[in-house]
């Protein structure tokens, strides 16, 4: 059986950044708007007024400072708060596949791989742009790919689900190389009027080519194990879409956004994917004090804290749990991807370390990995 390695991986950032100064002044000026709105129904107990919110209250909920877009002007406009993505024709690249497409070439052009090296494209997101033509088949269009091409969505658990497919596509022997994508323009389907949620995201692409062992590079990651897990939870969740529109306004209503029980969410997941970790460590034979590193899913600073403490059985230093979610914030699926793309050239052959997704669904996904010579 052929043995699966990670060749490369590549990263897209936006280039525009929204500090948590600038988002949460735009939202305050909304509040304040609202507020004057609906004056009559707030003083006649009718509705509640709206509460303003806190550069401090962003970042002791979060960790979060910033986060990259691929549009500002609307989401820091008070009368719009919503990004400026206009719809392009049918006929030109969409906008998630060419940020898909710009961090697949950093990975391709890392491993040494041309568009005919690659048998297949995994487009694995939460915030697919459309149901079909697939994404990945017009990411594999544009680069020139052959071969075939699928999308898949696990909410921020797509990636490690995309990296596990891919490896089984190469033990199998039906790929080569399998090219794994994920494109994530969370702020199209952010609310940002809603206090408790409206820094949460950023959006990014991440790209990881997953490879036959005899195939890859010099310096690949061994995959030493993966682990997937899924159980039910309304806890985090995203309507938006024709199906659930209801009304042509249906769009704009705040229940077709994202929405969460943040502090069910942090009850429920930290137990299951701490669990999960250390049952997949007992599978593979490892301890601890076997990982160098665990690039973590960024979704919240203080989850990454305590699950990193449980599995490594003491505080987790910068180095040991990287952060990249106070500048990128959440990214979904891709945020694992960026931690371990920016925080993994110091390893030597022989170190090892962990990749963790985890998020709505609920959905949570381990990939152990192993520097080679």
């Amino acid at each position: 059986m052929t043995r699966p390695v990670i060749s490369a991986t590549g990263l897209y950032t936006p280039p525009h950044s929204v500090s948590n100064e600038e988002l949460v002044t735009s939202f305050n000026a909304w509040v304040d708007r609202w507020n004057n709105e609906h004056r009559h129904d707030i003083e006649a107990g009718r509705a509640e007024a709206k509460l303003h919110s806190s550069v401090e209250f962003v970042e002791k909920a979060s960790g979060i400072k910033s986060r990259y877009v691929v549009e500002k002007s609307g989401i820091v406009d008070p009368k719009v708060m919503r990004p400026h993505i206009p719809e392009r024709p049918n006929d030109q690249i969409s906008i998630l596949a060419e940020i898909a497409v710009n961090a697949a070439k950093e990975a391709m052009a890392k491993a040494g791989r041309e568009a005919k090296d690659i048998d297949a494209v995994i487009c694995a997101a939460s915030n697919m742009q459309r149901a079909y033509p697939a994404m990945a088949v017009e990411v594999q269009a544009a680069l020139g790919c052959e071969g075939f091409a699928f999308d898949m969505n696990v909410a921020c658990s797509s990636a490690t689900f995309g990296i596990q497919t891919g490896a089984d596509f190469v033990r199998a022997g039906h790929a080569r190389s399998v090219l794994m994508v994920n494109p994530e323009i969370c702020s199209g389907h952010l609310n940002f009027t809603d206090r408790d949620s409206h820094f949460i995201f950023g959006d990014v692409a991440t790209a990881v080519l997953i490879e036959a062992e005899d195939f890859a590079p010099k310096g690949a990651w061994q995959i030493l194990g993966t682990h997937l897990k899924t159980q039910f939870s309304n806890n985090i969740r995203n309507n938006f879409g024709f199906l659930n529109r209801g009304d042509p306004e249906g769009v704009g209503k705040a229940d077709k956004l994202f929405v969460q029980e943040g502090r069910k969410v942090f009850k429920e997941v930290v137990p299951m994917v701490s669990h999960m970790i250390q049952g997949e460590m007992d599978r593979l034979g490892l301890k601890a004090t076997d990982l160098k590193r665990l690039w973590l899913h960024q979704a919240n600073a203080s989850m990454n804290r305590l699950i990193a403490a449980k599995v490594l059985g003491h505080e987790a230093s910068e180095e040991e749990s990287p952060t990249v979610l106070d500048t990128y914030a959440n990214t979904s699926s891709a945020g694992s991807i960026i931690a371990f793309h920016k925080h993994s050239q110091d390893f030597r052959a022989g170190d090892k370390g962990l990749i963790c997704s985890f998020g709505a669904g609920y959905s949570a996904g381990t990939v152990f990995v192993e520097k080679a010579a």
